[in-house]
């Protein structure tokens, strides 16, 4: 009997990746390629989807010599991804119109402004889970169609196929044969109403978007068709799809009610799960679909921080004040406290609860005595304040009390950035030793889609977590830093408006 494996697809903001899992949720191999930034002009954020769709190729065949194995060891691929960010290809050639709008990009901002003017912010909020909001996949498919060559009178035409990332790979992983994506993904269109689980047609006319564009939205985990990974080999089932921060929370095991974990990594990302109940935020927070293997829909409340770990290549890229990403942490431990310094990483605007796409970044408090380890501890202690905001929004919302925080993402590599996050928020972080967990969480899906695993709590249980940080701070020290924190960010608050 040939023995079997999964092969997880990680599209994130940075890197195609491919890791192959044991049925134990080991790691047998894992390959990465980092692809470049575009910024066309300030604010605007793009990628390349032809690369994107090489490199991960590429990392699926080296990750597979890697591991000497072929397509005939895998028992099913599960792909997850960097989400609201908007792919438009032809149909027919395959070609894409324009390059992808990455979630960052903040071009469709005045869009954004148009709705809420036209009083489709109750209506967004009510049918999508959203708010209007640049960051959000349904202004950048209006912008493509506006502005790439020909691009409306296509897509009018039938010509022209939209698709987040996960849609974008699963379209030629299937040599053009399945035009699909999951709810969790769909959920972060905009267009999307998640009470009906149908793309809405109101929000449709009112951006122009021709509804034959639109990939068949389906459970997260289940069948969605077959890729031929290489030539020797029967196509393999590709059996679950998640955008990344559903799968993340899938792969910590925050299947029920009350179980939250936050992801630190380009951005921040708290999903508390809320379960077959949909609750609208009053604080600022969105609504969305979470990966299942249910049918039945389950929804969480996010809050989404556009500037986690991207600050740290900030520090490293522009500023050029480290040179890796893991001089951070020790940098920062080198002096007691910022000395009073405050970074407001608001670059791309702020996002939950505070939704102010003109926010720009801010640095308040410096002194002549400001070093640059008070900057890099200020840079740290501004990734943990801006978890607090959602936090204490999300457990408002839902009136649940978060007991304990599962992470994840590079950035949880960080022991000084975990603690301090532990100290400000008053409760246990829990670190998990599986390294790879929103990968994990696709693969699970996957698997547990074609049967190679029978129950999901039983393999969650087997997962062991790799440290727990305990709150050391007293509480009265934390809440004073918090407040100085709240009266930085009104400093940086509708900076970019213009006279």
């Amino acid at each position: 009997m040939i023995s079997r494996y999964i092969l997880a697809l990680d599209a994130s903001t940075s890197s195609s990746r491919a890791i192959i899992f044991d049925r134990d949720g080991g790691i047998v191999a894992l390959e990465q390629y980092e692809f470049e930034q575009l910024y066309p002009q300030a604010g605007w954020v793009e990628h390349d989807p032809v690369k994107i769709w090489q490199l991960q190729r590429k990392a699926i065949r080296n990750v597979l010599l890697k591991s000497g194995l072929t397509a005939r060891n895998l028992a099913a691929v599960g792909i997850t991804n960097q989400r609201e960010t908007a792919v438009v290809w032809n149909r027919r050639t395959g070609k894409p119109v324009y390059n992808a709008i990455v979630w960052q990009c903040r071009r469709t901002a005045a869009e954004c402004e148009k709705l809420a003017e036209d009083g489709l912010t109750d209506y967004i909020r009510e049918n999508t889970g959203l708010v209007p909001d640049a960051y959000f996949s349904g202004t950048k498919i209006k912008w493509i169609l506006d502005h790439a060559k020909n691009a409306r009178q296509q897509a009018e035409n039938g010509e022209l196929l939209f698709g987040t990332i996960d849609t974008w790979l699963l379209w030629k992983l299937t040599g053009g044969k399945v035009h699909a994506t999951d709810y969790s993904n769909a959920s972060r269109t905009m267009i999307y109403n998640i009470n009906r689980l149908c793309w809405d047609q109101q929000l449709l006319d009112r951006l122009r978007i021709p509804p034959q564009m639109l990939p068949e939205a389906k459970p997260s985990s289940g069948i969605f068709g077959y890729a031929a990974l290489d030539s020797g080999s029967e196509p393999v089932p590709v059996a679950g799809i998640a955008g990344d921060q559903q799968a993340a929370m899938f792969g910590h095991g925050c299947f029920y009610r009350g179980m939250a974990k936050n992801t630190y990594g380009t951005g921040c990302f708290l999903l508390l799960n809320t379960g077959s109940k949909k609750v609208n935020s009053n604080h600022g927070l969105i609504t969305t679909l979470l990966a299942s293997d249910s049918k039945t829909p389950q929804y969480a409340l996010e809050g989404s921080v556009f500037m986690g770990g991207a600050i740290v290549q900030w520090l490293r890229d522009e500023l050029k004040i480290i040179k890796r990403a893991d001089e951070i942490g020790p940098a920062a431990a080198q002096v007691p406290d910022t000395g009073g310094v405050y970074l407001v990483p608001a670059f791309a605007g702020l996002g939950a609860p505070y939704w102010d796409m003109y926010a720009r970044g801010a640095i308040v408090g410096l002194t002549r005595g400001t070093g640059r380890n008070h900057l890099i501890r200020a840079a740290e202690e501004a990734i943990a304040y801006q978890n607090r905001d959602i936090i204490e929004a999300v457990q408002q919302d839902a009136d649940i009390k978060i007991a304990a925080l599962k992470v994840d993402g590079g950035a949880t590599r960080d022991d000084f950035l975990l603690q301090f996050q532990a100290d400000i928020l008053g409760i246990p972080l829990e670190r998990p030793q599986m390294p790879e967990i929103t990968a994990w969480g696709a693969a699970l899906l996957a698997g547990l889609a074609v049967g190679y695993w029978q129950d999901k709590d039983a393999v969650f249980n087997r997962q062991k977590q790799n440290k727990i940080f305990f709150p050391q701070m007293p509480a009265a020290t934390g809440n004073r830093l918090y407040q100085t924190w709240k009266r930085a960010v009104d400093r940086a608050r509708g900076w970019a408006i213009k006279n």
